[in-house]
C-alpha cells in the first residue's frame, strides 16, 4: 500500500536546511496511523512527499506498484487523482457547487460517467451522514457537516491511501470528536489506508499507531496507542 525507505529531504540555501532524514514508514489495507511533532519538524513536508507534490532528495517512496521517483509530473497528477485522497484542515470546499457536485469531484477528475458519479455521491454522502444535503451549498453547512463533505470527496473515488492534515483544526471539541471517529472508520472499513497528521494527542490516540516525527526519523509516541 505505502512504503517508505530511508526518505530524506533538503532545502538549499546558504546554509543546507535536512528537513527530513532516514524516515521509514510501512502501511498495509486497513492500516491507520497518526504522525505527530514539533512544528517545523516536517510533517507537511512528508505529506507533501508522499502526495508527490515534491521529490525527496533520498529515499524512496512506493504508492502500490508505482515509485514515486520514476513517475514524471503528469503522471504523479494521475496517481494523485486515482490512488490518494485529501482531507485538510480548512476544508477546501469548492463555495459555489452544491455538496454533491463537490464530493463528485475527484469522479469527474478521472473519467466516471454520469450515472455512476451520481449513485457513487450518493452513497458516499449518506455514509458521513449527509444523504439529505446534497443539494445544499456550503454557506448552509456547518464546519463539521463541511469536513463531513471533505472526507466523503477524499473517499469517493476508493483511494488507496487518505492523508489527512490536521482535520478537526477548525472544529469544535464535540464536532471534532464525530469527525475523527467518522474518518477512522471510513478509511478502515473501505480497504483504505490513512496518515493522520495532528499536533493533539487525543486526535492522534483514534489511530491504530502513533508516531513521532523527529530529526532522525518516525518512532513510537511514547504516549500513544
Amino acid at each position: 500500500m505505502l512504503s517508505i525507505r530511508a526518505l530524506g529531504k533538503r532545502y538549499p540555501g546558504p546554509r543546507v536546511r535536512t528537513v527530513l532524514a532516514g524516515v521509514d514508514l510501512e502501511l498495509v489495507a486497513g492500516d491507520y496511523v497518526a504522525i505527530m511533532g514539533e512544528s517545523g519538524v516536517g510533517k507537511s513536508t512528508l505529506l507533501n512527499l508522499i502526495a508527490g507534490l515534491d521529490r525527496a532528495d533520498e529515499g524512496s517512496i512506493r504508492i502500490g506498484d508505482a515509485e514515486l521517483a520514476a513517475l514524471d509530473d503528469d503522471a504523479r497528477t494521475v496517481l494523485r487523482r486515482e490512488r490518494l485522497g485529501f482531507v485538510f484542515q480548512a476544508f477546501h470546499v469548492l463555495p459555489y457547487l452544491p455538496v454533491a457536485a463537490n464530493v463528485a469531484l475527484p469522479l469527474a477528475l478521472i473519467g466516471v460517467g454520469a450515472d455512476a458519479r451520481e449513485s457513487r455521491v450518493a452513497d458516499m454522502l449518506a455514509a458521513v451522514g449527509l444523504a439529505d444535503r446534497g443539494s445544499s451549498f456550503p454557506r448552509e453547512l456547518s464546519g463539521g457537516e463541511l469536513q463531513r463533505v471533505a472526507i466523503a470527496r477524499a473517499l469517493v473515488h476508493r483511494p488507496m491511501l487518505v492523508l489527512a492534515d490536521e482535520p478537526t483544526g477548525n472544529l469544535d471539541p464535540d464536532s471534532a470528536t464525530t469527525i475523527l471517529a467518522l474518518l477512522r472508520d471510513q478509511v478502515k472499513g473501505r480497504g483504505a489506508a490513512g496518515i493522520l497528521v495532528t499536533h493533539s494527542l487525543a486526535a492522534a490516540r483514534t489511530a491504530d499507531r502513533v508516531l513521532l516525527l523527529t530529526r532522525d526519523g518516525l518512532r513510537a509516541h511514547a504516549g500513544g496507542s
